[in-house]
């Protein structure tokens, strides 16, 4: 997987990091039982400090996404299914905070929007 970060974001790079491999996962680039980066190389590739990579594989393991095994690296869990629901909800939910927040600040009412949406889901589906 290519992670690209942007430093000039105003996002930590440990979220923006965390974010990377978590949408990886959901998407399939990372699969069940395979082996990430070592810290040091993910560090070294993404020029990062290491204590931040090390910081995202600890994060993603108490979320129950990674799994560590001593002398042999860090892995996808094998409950991906669990994981990729996981992380598609939590997807899910910053593209609607986004999006609320967007529409907020243009001056739209939330009722409007929610007529709009309906009407476009109704006339068209175009992401098949």
């Amino acid at each position: 997987m290519k992670i690209i970060l942007d430093s000039h974001s105003g996002v930590p790079i440990y979220i923006q990091l965390k974010e990377k491999i978590k949408l990886a996962i959901a998407t399939g680039e990372y699969q069940p039982e395979e082996r990430l980066p070592t810290v040091r190389q993910l560090a070294v590739d993404l020029k990062i400090n290491p204590n931040t990579v090390s910081r995202v594989y600890s994060a993603l393991e108490q979320e129950g996404i990674l799994a560590t095994r001593q002398g042999r690296g860090t892995f996808v869990r094998d409950n991906i299914d669990v994981c990729e629901e996981k992380v598609r909800g939590e997807n899910l939910e910053r593209i609607i905070e986004n999006f609320l927040c967007e529409i907020h600040q243009l001056g739209y009412e939330i009722e409007h929007v929610q007529k709009k949406i309906l009407e476009l889901s109704q006339r068209t589906n175009k992401c098949n």
